[in-house]
């Protein structure tokens, strides 16, 4: 199962991609580097030095997040379940939520400090109650990492701050920004749009300016040393479209806010997101020989989504290819063939059509019956 989830992970976010001839001109940004993603394909639709490794600050709590909805999922951890404060937590430094050494919070006390509050000393709280102490949760973090596909990111600790082996990219958190969205939608809308969270009588805002200037965005979270520079990371939803925007080290925090908002403007004024198929519905429906059923239904497990300069919708064209013949056994998410895509008759892109349902071997006699069958073709 978790090959098959890999498998949806790389056709969401590595398509194989060309530019439509007519796109529209980027825009430049005051950051160091910069991506603009359609949420619903994992497509790039602006990028400035996306693989570029640089300091995350405390974008790095979007992997402590996730690693801490999984633990919540999975039983090991509860909401309403109370964590001890040690002094490591509470001597943490940078942004804190104030937490009191000796005390016991509420996990979604520590999940609010966290993400609205930004929390150092509430992420290392988290980090020993999922994994005991803070290093191996870091192993955790980079472990998830490996599997969503990050392949430029080192994680050394839960909350960002400063170390020579703790790096990420924009290209990694839109993924990871996507992943999250994906597999935890409904603690994404319960907790990434609070605009702020008030523990120890203290009330602090979220940082991220865009949830008080732009109704459509919904999250995702902010960063900033003095190595980093301001950092954010935004997904907005207009429609039934949603773009993640990644801006590294701008130089001030209304800048990185102004240019998130013109990376988003910009994807959503220029582009346009069109299905090509919904998720689990045929494309075809090939011969299987030797198999305990004669046929197999392929397709894609998730929408396939591309997105095109705005006009170009009624230009896209597609054709199939598939293997032939094609034997049993078949394995449900096996790649049987590829769906070439094109825009105004230029290459566009190659997508992997899936097997959406498993076909066993046949028995002997099965077997022997399609053999015949196959010499007579």
């Amino acid at each position: 199962m978790r090959s098959f989830s890999s498998l949806i992970l790389v056709l969401l976010f590595l398509p194989v991609l060309a530019r439509a001839q007519q796109a529209p001109t980027p825009p430049v940004l005051a950051a160091k580097s910069w991506l603009l993603v359609e949420a619903a394909s994992g497509q790039e639709l602006v990028a400035s030095e996306p693989d570029l490794r640089l300091e995350p600050a405390s974008l790095t709590k979007l992997m402590t997040a996730y690693v801490v909805f999984s633990a919540l999922r999975q039983g090991t951890l509860k909401l309403d379940q109370t964590v001890p404060v040690s002094e490591k937590a509470w001597k943490t430094g940078g942004s804190r939520m104030f937490i009191q050494v000796g005390t016991q919070v509420r996990v979604e006390d520590l999940l609010k400090g966290m993400i609205v509050q930004s929390g150092n000393d509430a992420c290392v709280a988290l980090a020993e109650a999922v994994a005991g102490d803070e290093q191996n949760f870091a192993q955790v973090m980079n472990r998830e990492a490996q599997r969503l596909g990050m392949k430029g990111s080192s994680f050394r600790n839960s909350s960002g701050l400063p170390d020579p082996q703790h790096y990420t990219t924009a290209r990694d958190l839109a993924i990871l920004a996507g992943a999250l969205i994906r597999d935890f939608p409904e603690e994404y809308a319960k907790y990434y749009s609070m605009k702020e969270f008030r523990y120890n009588n203290i009330t602090q805002p979220n940082r991220n300016r865009l949830l008080y200037i732009d109704p459509s965005v919904d999250g995702l979270k902010t960063g900033h040393t003095e190595a980093a520079g301001y950092c954010l990371v935004s997904s907005a939803k207009r429609g039934p479209r949603r773009l993640l925007s990644v801006v590294m080290g701008a130089p001030s925090d209304k800048m990185r806010a102004q240019e998130s908002i013109k990376l988003l403007n910009f994807g959503f004024q220029f582009y346009d997101a069109v299905q090509i198929y919904p998720r689990n519905e045929a494309v075809s429906t090939l011969r299987v020989w030797k198999g305990k059923e004669s046929a197999v239904r392929i397709g894609f497990p998730s929408d396939l989504v591309i997105t095109v300069p705005k006009g170009f919708g009624p230009k896209i064209r597609t054709e199939l290819v598939t293997q032939q013949p094609l034997f049993a056994p078949i394995a449900q998410g096996q790649p049987l063939g590829t769906l070439k895509v094109s825009v105004d008759d230029r290459a566009y892109g190659d997508y992997p059509v899936l097997a959406l349902d498993a076909v066993p071997e046949a028995g002997f006699f099965g077997r022997m019956v399609d053999s015949v069958r196959l010499w007579f073709k």
